[in-house]
């Protein structure tokens, strides 16, 4: 009876372990990580995937472009697969670093798939006491 307890909780959190691990980073496309353009990435990369790709699009054709965290103290980038997310919600993390994304990491293609997002706390309001 003990053996089956121990086998039942031992599934128990072998089952909430595999709900995934904590990516900490900055959130960015694949090409603008690939680049290291983290503080010039234009907006239209998160919109349509590229520079200049709003030239290629049709007015009112939407599209799903790839995301990518970043993490510097790595320098690892790992592709984000949010089909698990509202788009809405990722807009707070955008270029940002700090975001946490949780998921489970898929070794051969280098992708998370993603099931929780993190926005990083907004920065503090700071008064400037000097002399101009």
């Amino acid at each position: 009876m003990k053996k089956f307890v121990l086998l039942c909780a031992a599934l128990v959190v072998g089952a909430f372990a595999n709900e995934g691990q904590e990516f900490e980073g900055l959130l960015t496309t694949p090409a603008c990580a690939a680049q290291g353009a983290f503080a010039d990435c234009y907006l239209e990369n998160y919109t349509c995937g590229s520079d200049d790709c709003f030239k290629k699009i049709n007015a009112g054709e939407t599209t799903s472009p790839k995301l990518a965290i970043y993490q510097h103290n790595t320098g690892k980038t790992y592709f984000v697969d949010i089909s698990k997310l509202k788009v809405s919600e990722l807009g707070e993390g955008m270029n940002k670093n700090g975001v946490i994304i949780i998921g489970v990491l898929d070794e051969k293609t280098n992708t998370i798939a993603a099931t929780e997002f993190k926005a990083p706390p907004p920065p503090k309001k700071s008064f400037f006491k000097g002399c101009l």
